[in-house]
């Protein structure tokens, strides 16, 4: 079994210095890997970003990472993504990266996704430019993510991203924002691709569990959600049962 420890949307910045250390010091004994769901900083600065860096480095398990909209804000995305990547962190956008844990091979794909709705009420690429930008983005992203999955070759295949590829994880939040949460075309690139396991962050006031239409399994990892520094997911080439579940 492959222990997979996430947590998203912990918006570091100065004043939380310190605040995730303590409980990540031991995290091998619980985890094989750490999966970071985006909105690391809270404004997307580069000296949020260095405070980052410095909670998550030198861990004994590999970090990987994307942004949220939260690192964007700041309109330095590249920026940050160097600094996170000079302490340690592995931060993908349309790249995929593997680990042997035992006997088994570990592939994680990421990108920070975007809105756009789910089936039956999603935007389409018709009429205003601006509009036709907005649906043009999400696709993008979402051949991105598809394409790295696709790209992988391993024994687990688990999909990291900050917006939601399902409407289910999503339940708590206002039915008027789901269209900014996430988008249907996320899960499509999941469910085409053999995933076990779907990561996201971006909904503080969703559900943790939910599925995609072709039943892998999705974790809303928002730190507001699961209250804790991460939660442990344990996963196998055939099957995914949530494990421990917080440290």
């Amino acid at each position: 079994m492959i222990r997979i420890a996430a947590v998203g949307d912990v918006h570091l910045d100065e004043s939380a210095r310190g605040r995730m250390r303590p409980a990540l010091e031991n995290v091998a004994e619980h985890a094989d890997v750490l999966l970071l769901a985006g909105d690391l900083t809270r404004h997307g600065t580069v000296d949020e970003a260095k405070v980052v860096a410095d909670e998550y480095r030198d861990l004994p398990v590999p970090v990987v990472a994307v942004l949220g909209n939260h690192d964007h804000h700041d309109d330095r995305p590249d920026e940050v993504t160097a600094v996170l990547r000079d302490g340690g962190l592995i931060v993908l956008e349309g790249e995929g990266a593997v680990f042997t844990i035992g006997d088994r091979t570990l592939g994680v794909a990421g990108v920070k996704g975007f809105g756009g709705g789910f089936a039956g009420k999603c935007g389409s690429a018709f009429g205003e430019r601006e509009m036709k930008a907005f649906v043009g983005h999400t696709t993008e992203v979402a051949d991105r993510l598809r394409t790295a999955l696709e790209g992988l070759d391993t024994d687990v295949k688990v999909a990291l991203t900050h917006y939601s590829p399902v409407p289910d994880t999503l339940r708590g939040e206002p039915l008027e924002i789901y269209p900014f949460l996430g988008s249907y075309l996320l899960g499509e690139a999941v469910d085409a691709t053999g995933c076990q396991l779907a990561v996201h962050g971006h909904a503080h006031f969703g559900t943790e569990q939910g599925l995609t239409p072709g039943g892998v399994r999705v974790r809303n990892v928002a730190q507001p959600i699961i209250r804790a520094a991460y939660s442990v997911y344990g996963v196998e080439p055939a099957n995914l049962e949530p494990r421990v579940a917080h440290a």
